[in-house]
Parts: structure tokens; sequence; C-alpha cells
């Protein structure tokens, strides 16, 4: 009896810790219907008295209570009252207390977020309480450019490798961080760092040249490994961005810094995303013309730095009407993610359509992290990832109930370890911990 107990407290906290259990995993086989909600799909129109059926982490179909056949085999949800809508997608955070590049230079293209990353932070679970369930995990900006970005799944995991994206090759998912404006400027001391705007952009496109210089080498030598240039992390990097493998993640606030990044887009020809554009709306044309999307922040109070003294939360309807793909971004904690829908309701207050507006926080960014066959809409093929809303979703008084990736759910405002994550108090902030409290402390110290 006594190892009958032990046994069943082992698995107990395993489950806890988030260890696979064979059980569990038989559960996630059989289908899962989630029946008279509000749908959301992002693409097309609401659905009234809803089902999403999904299946082994996919979506099987969304339609209406008449029109999706729910198998004789599959658990059934009722969720009525509610809204359900895909699982949000953050196209720029900071969670997981990551770093970049350090002082030693302005151009460090070959850091890595993968490197620096705690996928148990608390802030992990933050962004999972907001309904976060894909995210683009950047370095900062004080560099012309800190390292390479991050796409993650917030997949419940307890090492990296847990939440990477990969492509079809197998390949973790990321792109590049680089920026301009006040940032990454140097101005109170010597060194590497450049003193002003234009020497900024001169050393961009300084990296660019000598990366064009490194491919042609490596061109030439036609595999032959005695006539290859000796290996360089960072201009490898910066050659999957000129050969459109890598997209830049471009931090730019002022106008005219706006209009840097596309004179240096058009001459190296690299695939781009301005982020913030605080003065976007002074020059949508000239971004739309560029073909080129953009992932902005709504701040919902004053204060900050000066050059964004001119932030406008109608910036998102002025680039919407001048047919500029939008995505809304948390830049955590700038804002914080348990909070990311209010980016959606502040630019609909702002002007911009709603449908368009929550396009925004889920397809829109899917396109701009490369991952819309994938998630992004709720549509039969695509993965399980879903929110569970208790009313509209541009509400106030509207929570995130629970949030699913890939059919698993990996927040829950019900269990009261996850509802603290969302409301805050003491205990939020720290890291998850494993607590094994069926064992005595002396003896787990043995």
């Amino acid at each position: 009896m006594k190892s009958f107990l032990a046994l069943v407290c082992v698995l107990l906290c395993a489950v806890v810790a988030g260890v696979p259990l064979s059980v569990s995993e038989a559960q996630a086989e059989r289908p899962q219907a989630y029946v008279g909600a509000e749908i959301i799909p992002i693409v097309g129109a609401p659905i009234q008295n809803g089902v999403l059926l999904i299946s082994r982490g996919k979506i099987v179909a969304v339609g209406s209570r008449g029109s999706v056949q729910i198998p004789s085999d599959a658990e059934v949800h009722d969720v009525s009252g509610k809204v359900i809508m895909p699982g949000l997608i953050d196209s720029h955070s900071h969670i997981g207390s990551v770093a970049g590049g350090d002082n030693s230079g302005p151009i460090q293209p070959e850091a890595r977020v993968l490197d620096s990353i705690d996928v148990r932070a608390s802030s992990m679970m933050r962004a999972r309480a907001g309904g976060i369930t894909t995210v683009n995990v950047m370095p900062g900006s004080g560099h012309l450019s800190s390292g390479q970005t991050l796409y993650l799944k917030l997949r419940r995991g307890n090492i990296i490798d847990d939440l990477l994206i990969r492509d079809a090759q197998g390949n973790y998912m990321g792109g590049l961080k680089m920026a301009n404006g006040t940032n990454p400027l140097r101005t109170t001391s010597p060194g590497p760092f450049p003193g002003t705007r234009a020497k900024s952009a001169a050393l961009q496109r300084e990296a660019f040249v000598k990366a064009q210089d490194y491919r042609e080498k490596i061109r030439r030598a036609k595999g032959d490994a005695t006539k290859m240039p000796a290996r360089d992390l960072g201009l490898e990097a910066l050659v999957e961005v000129l050969e459109g493998k890598r997209v830049v993640h471009f931090h730019t606030h002022r106008y005219d810094d706006i209009l840097t990044v596309l004179r240096l887009q058009k001459e190296f020809g690299f695939r781009v995303v301005l982020h913030h554009v605080s003065e976007g709306w002074k020059v949508p044309e000239e971004i739309a013309r560029a073909k080129v999307p953009c992932s902005i922040i709504v701040v919902d109070s004053p204060g900050g730095k000066l050059e964004a003294i001119n932030m406008s939360m109608a910036t998102g309807a002025v680039l919407d009407r001048a047919g500029v793909l939008v995505g809304f971004h948390t830049d955590d904690y700038i804002t914080d993610s348990r909070l990311f829908l209010r980016s959606a309701a502040l630019a609909v207050r702002a002007g911009m359509p709603r449908d368009k507006a929550l396009y925004a926080m889920t397809m829109a960014n899917a396109i701009i992290l490369d991952v819309q066959n994938r998630v992004g809409s709720l549509q039969a093929g695509k993965d399980a990832d879903f929110i569970i809303l208790s009313g509209d979703p541009l509400s106030v008084y509207t929570h995130v109930l629970e949030t699913y990736v890939e059919g698993v759910r990996v927040f829950d405002r019900n269990d009261p370890k996850d509802r603290l994550y969302q409301t805050g108090g003491y205990g939020a902030g720290r890291g998850e911990v494993l607590d094994l409290d069926c064992f005595d402390r002396e003896e787990v110290g043995n």
C-alpha cells in the first residue's frame, strides 16, 4: 500500500512538472468538440452557436452547430456564452529574460536569442495568460543589429527545444533584429557605436556590403574548401538576410528613420518588417509603395522616449487605409502580455475597423512571421491554437479563460496557479519552480 501511494505521488508530481504521461497522450488522441460559443475564425464572418472540432493538435472542422458532424467518440465541451478565436500572435516581445549583443560593437548579428532565453520565466506564463500562443522573441534595440530573433509556440515546456517552431527543412525559425533612431546611439562616449543617425545608416550599409563580398567569395569557391573565406558567423546571418531566408525586424520610430530603412531595403533587397513606426502615420503612402508590413504598438499612456512623442493610436487605421499589412505587438513589458487584446480595442476606438484590428492580432502577424499556413485563423488543417474568452474580445471586462496550443491547454483561469499569473499578486513574478510536496524536503536533498 505504501509503495502504491508513493507511485501515485510520483505520478502527480510528474503532471505538475509537465512530464508527459501515456494516459495524457492517449486522451490527446481523442477528438475534442467545443460547442455553443461564438466563434471568430478571423477569415470569414463570426459564427453563432458554433462548433470547433479538433483532433491530434489540428483543427478538423469549424462551423455552425448543424454543419459540423461531431464524431461519436469525441469529448464534447459546452462553452455556450463564451467566445472562441485563434490564439494571439505577438510579433515583437522580450519575454523569457532574453539578451542579445553586448557593448563590444554596434552590429552583432551572430548573437542568438536561442542561447539566452529562459522558457521557465514567469513572463512566459503571463503571455499564455494573455491568450498569446505564438511569439517573436527579440533582443533589445540598443544596437544597430542586436542579434537573431526566435519564433516560438508557447507550449508548456521545460527547455527551449520544446517551444521552437521549425520550417519544412527542420530549421528553427526566426529573423534578425535591427534598429535605428535614438536607441543605438552613443553620443556621450567615444567608441564603435554611432553618434549620429547618418553614421548609423553608414555602418549598417557597410555591414551589408561586407556580407555581399562574403557571399561572392563563397560563390567563387564553388565548394572548394581551400578557396572558402574564413567562417564569419555575423556575415553568415547577414547573407541569410540578403538571400531572403531571414527577415529583418527593424525598430524605427520617426518618419525620417522609417524612410532610411526603406532606402536600405531597396538598396540591398532584403525582406523587412517595420516595428513601432510611431510616426508611420506621416508616411503611409511611402510604406505602402514599398510593400513593407508594419508591426505597431499601441501605448495607452503618455510618456516614453522623445522620438515617440508623435505616436498616435490612429496609426493602425491610417496604415490600413493606405493598404499596409498591419500587425500589433506588445514589446513586453511596454505593453504587458496579459493586456495584449487592449491593442486591438484602442485601435478600433481610433478608427481602425474591428475585423482589421482582430486580423492584426492574429493573421497579419502570422504572415509577418511566415507561419500563416499553420496559425492565425481557425481553419481546418491548421494547428489547434485558440483561446476561450468570457465575452467580446474588445471589452475591458473580458477575460481570457483558457489558452490552447496545438490542442493542449496551457492556461486555465480556473486553476489558481494559472490565475495568479493573469491577475498578479505575490508570487506571480517568480519563475516556475518544481516543488515536490509529496516528499520530505530533507529526503529530497539527500
